[in-house]
């Protein structure tokens, strides 16, 4: 990841708030990306950083939405098992299994 190839000013605030999440948000909440879990590899907050700091905030778009689909999946499948608690931080809510 390199944080010198942002050039606008609005994916500089997106790359901004996606660490104040990781740094913040992401350690308290207690569970973990729904992809992460499944597929043993990045979280989405990691994948959706990667994708603004290499394509920029338009251009990323679409491989961010494809992502946090992706996540959905991983959580419907998580949801078939005896997995419990995972859930994404994204614009698609994830339920809980209890």
């Amino acid at each position: 990841m390199r944080p010198d190839r942002i050039t606008t000013a609005p994916a500089r605030a997106v790359d901004h708030l996606i660490g104040l999440y990781q740094d913040r948000v992401s350690p308290r909440k207690g569970w973990s990306c729904a992809h992460r879990v499944a597929h043993d590899g990045e979280s989405c907050s990691v994948a959706v950083r990667d994708i603004v700091r290499r394509r920029g905030l338009l251009r990323g778009v679409v491989p961010t939405g494809l992502r946090f689909l992706a996540c959905y999946r991983a959580a419907s499948l998580l949801m078939a098992s005896d997995v419990r608690g995972v859930c994404c931080c994204g614009p698609i809510p994830i339920p809980f299994k209890f």
